[in-house]
């Protein structure tokens, strides 16, 4: 089996189209504009052979139309989201299998960000690292923001991430985690491989080299979100809010609420 490529295409500000390739044929994530991902595949001779979308914000599909162009190429999506050109509704539990490139995934539902958000995990790849493509869900030090969902889903959807294998190599849609990283330093101020990951993140983007894919191991070191139950980030959150803390929804509620007013 040809080893398989994971490309982050940037678009927009922040955006990455993530392109899955075995060097002829290639499978798109989430390609919210259709031009940057045209020129990567012209460039490198890729074939457009299916196109997977984790929720209808229009930084996520809003290339698909462009890209498809009359092609008859599968597109897959959320079975629960209004989004135009899909040819398969997923869910919860389902599989989907591309033949080429070589892939097969399963589906999570991972609702809070948009009500009917989907995650896409490959148990491994030829090499046998496992992959997750999240969208909006989880990204490097943060989560998305609660547009449509509830800090009760956003939790259970973040805990179904973590509980990945650690090896998972997690492929989010935005380059945010120099501003997310910020934020976690707050939470979390004495945490060494937080501390570490600044330097080194702050290094890669220095260069212009994107931050992810991270790892769920990784994440679970110096995430906050996913690491609501460790006794002094409840603390730091309680003394910074001013509120009790009494279990990990709470946590997760009011790290959610700072963040999006964090500066």
């Amino acid at each position: 089996m040809n080893a398989l490529e994971y490309v982050p295409v940037p678009a927009f500000e922040d955006n990455y189209i993530w392109v899955v390739s075995d060097g002829h044929h290639a499978v798109v994530v989430d390609p919210g504009e259709a031009a940057p991902v045209r020129a990567y595949l012209a460039k490198r001779g890729w074939r457009l052979s299916a196109i997977l979308l984790t929720h209808h914000h229009q930084d996520h599909v809003g290339g698909v139309a462009d890209l498809l162009n009359g092609q008859a190429v599968p597109v897959f999506g959320p079975a629960h989201e209004a989004i135009e050109h899909l040819t398969q509704r997923l869910e919860n539990g389902d599989k989907v299998t591309i033949a080429e490139p070589a892939l097969e995934f399963s589906v999570l539902d991972v609702p809070g960000h948009t009500s009917g958000h989907i995650a896409y995990f490959q148990a491994a790849d030829p090499a046998g690292t496992p992959h997750v493509f999240c969208g909006d869900t989880l990204f490097a030090c943060g989560c998305g923001r609660l547009f449509e969902g509830t800090p009760t889903q956003m939790l259970a959807s973040l805990d179904a991430l973590a509980a990945l294998p650690g090896s998972t190599e997690v492929h989010c849609a935005h380059e945010y985690t120099l501003s997310n990283i910020k934020f976690a330093l707050a939470c979390e101020p004495h945490n060494a491989a937080l501390q570490t990951w600044s330097d080194e993140a702050t290094a890669l983007r220095a260069r212009h080299v994107p931050t992810l894919p991270t790892t769920i191991a990784h994440e679970r070191a110096v995430n906050p979100f996913l690491r609501v139950d460790v006794p002094s980030i409840q603390t730091a959150l309680a003394e910074q809010l001013h509120e009790k803390v009494p279990d990990r929804l709470a946590a997760f509620t009011l790290m959610r609420e700072w963040k999006n007013r964090f500066r």
